[in-house]
């Protein structure tokens, strides 16, 4: 089924792009379908921006968050960016995260650049 797919205005034409955009979602290089699909990816991306705001991330929370998520304890961050007092100096907010820390952080615990620009 392909539709004249126009500017998306309400949640329900979202939803029906939506909906459809997974229906296609792996069709054939080439295909009408994939011309669709790639019409309607930027028809949503474009709604999502316009009707929803991402929460910004805090740097601090995206750490915790990571260490959490590969159990991890303060102590497996010292030798990323010092003693236990500074580990938790950094992670309580006491003390900023450096430019050499965001980049040791960036690599030991896979995090995009992104997290910790302002």
């Amino acid at each position: 089924m392909t539709a004249n797919w126009t500017i998306l205005k309400t949640e329900a034409d979202y939803d029906a792009a939506s909906m459809r955009l997974m229906e296609i979602f792996h069709a054939p290089e080439g295909s009408d379908e994939q011309a669709e699909m790639e019409l309607l990816s930027l028809l949503v991306q474009h709604y999502d921006e316009a009707h929803y705001q991402l929460p910004e991330l805090d740097p601090l929370e995206a750490i915790k968050w990571k260490m959490t998520e590969l159990g991890l304890k303060n102590k497996d961050l010292e030798p990323v960016i010092g003693s236990k007092g500074h580990v938790s100096a950094v992670l309580s907010g006491k003390r900023d995260l450096t430019l050499k820390m965001a980049q040791r952080f960036k690599s030991y615990l896979k995090l995009p650049a992104s997290v910790f620009l302002p």
